[in-house]
C-alpha cells in the first residue's frame, strides 16, 4: 500500500510559478505538511504490506487443518485490511499531489528521472486494489484454495508497491542515472536511477520494518485482550501468528540496520555523523548514546569508547568522518537526527530481546511466557515498532537536509514559491484528524462485533 496513483505527482509541474524563493515560513509549512502526510501514511503502508501475509497464513492453516479459530482470524483480519487499504488509498492520493504541488522544483527538474518507480507503483497499487476486491468478495463464493490464491497477488503487489516508492526515496539520497548540461537534465537512465546504490539497504530495511510493524501491532491488540482475561484459543492464536512473524524478522532487521549504517559511512557520511553526533573526524570514534548538540559538540551523551569505529570498520583504528568535514550550511540538524537514530536503535534491540524471550519460552515448553510482564511488553511492542519506523524516517529525511536531492538540489530551492502554504498545511492536518478519528472508530466497532462462528472448509489433498 504505497503512495497510490504516483503519476499524479507530475500533474502540476507545468504550472507557471512566480520567480524567487519561498519564504522561510512557507518552507516550514511545506515540510511540516509533508512530514505529517508521510508519517501518517507510512503506518498504513506498513500494515498494507504485512497484514496480507498474516491473513493468508491463517487461512492456509484453516484450510489445511480445518481449524475454525484460524478461519475466524483470517476473516476478521481481512475486514480490517479492507478498511486500512481504503484509508491508505486516500492518504496516498494526498501524497501524490503534494509531491507536485509542494515541490515543483523537484518534480519539474527531475520528474523524468524518478517517474518510472512512481508509474510502476501505480500499477502495483491497482493490482492490489483489484485483488483485494476479489478476495473480500470471494469469501464463500470461491472454492477455498482458489480464494486463498486470490490473496497472493495482494501480498506481492503490496511488497512491490513499497519497493517502488522506496527506490524513489533512495534515489533522492543517491541521485544517479542522468547528467546535467547547462542547467538541464539530459541522458536520463530511469532503470539506473531506480536501482541506485541506496536502493538495496533502504528497500530491505523498510520492507522488513513493515512486516515487523504489522506483526507487533496486530499481536499487541491480542496481548491487551489476554491481559483482560481473554485467554481462549482464538486470542492466543491471534497473538502467536503475528508475533511469531515479527519475531522472525527482528534479528534480520538488526543485521540490515548494520548494513544501512555502513552504507551511510561510505555514501552519506554527513548523515551518519549527524546520527551519531560526531563532530570531529577521528580514529577511535566513540559510540554516543543520548545527548544534545550544543555549540558544535555533543553534550550529556553516554560514550562507548571506540564503539563507532568498531561498528563502521571492525577496528578501533577506523577513521570516521565527522561534521567538521562538511560546510556549516550543508550540515543536517544534529539533535533531532541523533535522538531519532538512538530511538530507532533502542527500540530495535528491545524488540529483539522480547522476541528472544518468546523464542526461549516456546523452545522450552511450546507455550507463551507465563509472566504477565511479557504480555505487557508485547502490548507496548506494537506502538514501539511504529515509533521506530517514524524515527527511522526522521533519520532518512531530516538527515539528508538541507538537500532534497542529495548534493544536487536544496529543499529551499525545490519548494513551491507561491505564498500561503500554511493554509494548505492547516487544511491537510484537519483532513488527517478526521481520517484518524474515522479509522479508529470503524476498527473499534469491528473489534467489538460478535465473532463469526466459522468452520474451516477442508479440501482433499
Amino acid at each position: 500500500m504505497g503512495i497510490g496513483g504516483g503519476a499524479g505527482a507530475c500533474v502540476v509541474t507545468a504550472l507557471v510559478l512566480p520567480a524567487g524563493p519561498a519564504s522561510a515560513a512557507d518552507l516550514v509549512a511545506a515540510r511540516l505538511q509533508m512530514a505529517i502526510s508521510l508519517g501518517w501514511h507510512i503506518v498504513l503502508a506498513c500494515l498494507g504490506v504485512g497484514m496480507p501475509a498474516l491473513l493468508l497464513f491463517a487461512e492456509w492453516r484453516a484450510i489445511r487443518t480445518g481449524d475454525g479459530d484460524s478461519m475466524r482470524l483470517a476473516r476478521r483480519w481481512s475486514k480490517a485490511m479492507g478498511v486500512l487499504f481504503a484509508v491508505g488509498a486516500v492518504s496516498g492520493t494526498i501524497l501524490s499531489f503534494e509531491m507536485g504541488l509542494l515541490w515543483p522544483g523537484l518534480m519539474g527538474t527531475y520528474g523524468e528521472v524518478i517517474g518510472l518507480p512512481f508509474a510502476l507503483e501505480g500499477i502495483a497499487f491497482f493490482v492490489e486494489a483489484i485483488f483485494i476486491g476479489v478476495y473480500l468478495y470471494g469469501w464463500d463464493r470461491l472454492p477455498p484454495r482458489i480464494h486463498l490464491l486470490s490473496g497472493v497477488p495482494v501480498l506481492i503487489a503490496g511488497v512491490a508497491s513499497a519497493f517502488f516508492v522506496v527506490t524513489a526515496n533512495a534515489w533522492m539520497n543517491q541521485p544517479v542515472g542522468f547528467v546535467v548540461e547547462n542547467g538541464r537534465v539530459r541522458d536520463v537512465a530511469p532503470w539506473r536511477a531506480m536501482f541506485n546504490p541506496a536502493t538495496p539497504p533502504q528497500t530491505l530495511h523498510m520492507i522488513v520494518a513493515a512486516f515487523m510493524v504489522a506483526g507487533f501491532a496486530t499481536a499487541g491488540v491480542y496481548a491487551v485482550a489476554m491481559l483482560r482475561g481473554r485467554r481462549d484459543r482464538y486470542h492466543r492464536l491471534g497473538f502467536m501468528i503475528p508475533f511469531t512473524m515479527a519475531a522472525v524478522f527482528a534479528p534480520v532487521q538488526i543485521l540490515l540496520g548494520d548494513y544501512a549504517a555502513k552504507f551511510l559511512a561510505e555514501y552519506q557520511p554527513a548523515k551518519l555523523a549527524a546520527a551519531e553526533g560526531l563532530f570531529l573526524t577521528r580514529a577511535g570514534a566513540p559510540l554516543s548514546v543520548g545527548g544534545f548538540a550544543v555549540d558544535g559538540e555533543l553534550r550529556y551523551a553516554i560514550e562507548i569508547p571506540n564503539g563507532l569505529s568498531l561498528l563502521v570498520g571492525y577496528s578501533p583504528h577506523t577513521v570516521v568522518q565527522g561534521l567538521d568535514q562538511v560546510p556549516v550550511a550543508d550540515r543536517p540538524p544534529v539533535t533531532p537526527v541523533h535522538l531519532a537514530f538512538d530511538t530507532m536503535v533502542g527500540i530495535g534491540f528491545f524488540l529483539l530481546l522480547l522476541s528472544a524471550w518468546y523464542a526461549l519460552a516456546w523452545g522450552r515448553r511450546r507455550d507463551l511466557p507465563r509472566s504477565r510482564w511479557f504480555l505487557r511488553l508485547a502490548a507496548v511492542a506494537g506502538v514501539a515498532a511504529v515509533v521506530a519506523v517514524e524515527a527511522g524516517w526522521v533519520v532518512t529525511e531530516v538527515g539528508r537536509q538541507p538537500w532534497v536531492v542529495y548534493g544536487r538540489l536544496r529543499t529551499s530551492d525545490a519548494v513551491n514559491p507561491v505564498p500561503g502554504l500554511w493554509a494548505g498545511f492547516v487544511v491537510v492536518s484537519l483532513v488527517y484528524v478526521v481520517l484518524t478519528v474515522a479509522t479508529v472508530y470503524v476498527l473499534r466497532r469491528m473489534a467489538r462485533a460478535p465473532q463469526e462462528l466459522t468452520h474451516a472448509p477442508q479440501e482433499p489433498e
